[in-house]
């Protein structure tokens, strides 16, 4: 081996050797943060919806598929609704839920316990009645207010869809007693063809309209859907409604489906979490609501949704920062776990290269004491061969030859050039201390 290229692998050796402690604090340091902040996501996140074709159903499937594109698997549990969504994320059943503002009791309790991403889209009450129904029971072809349904056949959800609750709110500032009417509680699509078959008389629900079911209800024949004329009553009374209007032709244009502008009650669905589910992910679903909500609608304007206003419950900070501030630089470029990670670890990477710093100034001193010990540590036999022969604890043959081991020891040793000087500085005093102990051997 070359001799120049044997002085530069022991001084990478030595730097090595040297520069280890540091490289293994701040490996330790490393994985401790990783472990701390646990930075990756994780790969599956459970999302409760809602009845089967109802618009939680399907916007549910639309956040799955553009969460697959991250590589997060997203599982959907279809439920009764709102009121069963929360329950589920009280009882930690699931990750995420849609619930609807006014048709679930969140109480103060919730706070500490679930989070908000934000408000998604507004969920009007739909009453559709059948045309025939009002003619049979009110002697008009038009409901004109909720105080004229005595006597009919309402099915108004099930339970664990919030909208039973609801709904006798609104019949109790109407002074109609649920007694007066009706009231079944089948599923969303078992009701739609009773209602269709005329075994019922009237459907109450809330959804949003993007519902395949709102959309056939609204263009089916001899199905009407409530102007509620005090919408804006309404919503004074109940801070969670809000009155909206469905214009003209919305529908169908060609076929001016509705004839005239319709008024309703909404309330708002927002995306809520558990606070333990992993900031990444609450970070990836409210980006994916800006996509989804943020366009124009049958009742807001683009970008009006999604937002952090009126919620019920502390927004989580993730969904702050995404929901008014949009893609986080690093993502316009990088893929969203490496942008994740360096986004989560970037502060602590901050603190352990300043507690590094300070640490790699002790690997030059002990790059040098490392290789010049490789030369001190000879000082040692040299200086007890000496006391040895001023004692006379041995003859000056015998120190000569010890003497002579050493020497042929030390010329094996190699360091790098820049200290050389040193080697050659221990090779004139075992010199010296041979002459020494020549002059002892001679003869007197």
């Amino acid at each position: 081996m070359p001799k120049t290229l044997r002085y530069t692998l022991i001084s990478l050796k030595e730097m090595l050797l040297s520069g280890s402690p540091i490289v293994l604090i701040t490996i330790a340091l490393l994985a401790f943060t990783w472990w701390w902040l646990n930075p990756n996501p994780p790969k599956r996140v459970v999302l409760a919806t809602g009845p089967e074709q109802s618009a939680y159903d399907t916007f549910g499937k639309r956040y799955a598929e553009a969460l697959k594109r991250n590589g997060i698997t997203v599982e959907l549990v279809r439920t009764q609704g709102s009121a069963q969504n929360l329950e589920m994320l009280r009882r930690e059943e699931v990750d995420l839920g849609f619930v609807q503002g006014g048709t679930a009791d969140i109480g103060y309790d919730d706070e500490d316990g679930i989070v908000s991403l934000g408000s998604l889209f507004v969920e009007p009450l739909w009453l559709f009645y059948r045309e025939d129904a009002a003619r049979r029971l009110n002697k008009s072809a038009t409901l004109t207010n909720l105080a004229d349904l005595a006597r009919w056949r309402v099915n108004v959800g099930t339970p664990g869809s919030g909208v039973p609750r609801l709904f006798n709110t609104l019949l109790e500032v109407n002074r109609v007693s649920p007694r007066d009417i009706v009231l079944s509680q089948l599923e969303q699509t078992p009701a739609t063809v009773a209602f269709l078959d005329g075994k019922l008389d009237a459907l109450v629900f809330a959804s949003a309209p993007e519902s395949l079911i709102v959309q056939m209800l609204l263009q089916t024949p001899g199905v009407k859907l409530l102007d509620f004329a005090q919408a804006e009553a309404y919503s004074r009374r109940f801070g969670y409604l809000t009155p909206v209007t469905m214009p003209q032709g919305m529908v169908d244009l060609a076929k001016n489906l509705p004839p005239r502008n319709v008024r309703l009650v909404a309330s708002t669905t927002s995306l809520l979490a558990r606070s333990g589910t992993h900031p990444a992910v609450l970070q990836l679903f409210a980006q994916t609501a800006v996509e989804l909500h943020g366009g124009a609608g049958w009742f807001n304007r683009a970008r009006e949704y999604p937002n952090v206003a009126h919620s019920e419950l502390p927004v989580a900070p993730e969904a702050e920062r995404a929901l008014k501030g949009g893609l986080p630089f690093l993502q316009r470029y990088l893929p969203f776990w490496l942008a994740n990670v360096v986004e989560r670890m970037w502060l602590a990477l901050g603190l352990i290269l300043a507690l590094a710093l300070p640490l790699s100034r002790i690997v030059p001193p002990l790059y040098s004491f490392r290789i010049r010990s490789r030369v001190f540590r000879w000082y040692a036999e040299l200086r007890d061969i000496e006391q040895r022969a001023e004692s006379g604890a041995a003859t000056p043959d015998a120190l000569l030859e010890q003497l002579d081991a050493m020497e042929g020891k030390v010329e094996k040793v190699v360091v790098p050039l820049s200290y050389t000087d040193e080697l050659y500085a221990l090779r004139n005093n075992i010199h010296l201390v041979r002459k020494k102990l020549l002059r002892k051997a001679q003869p007197a």
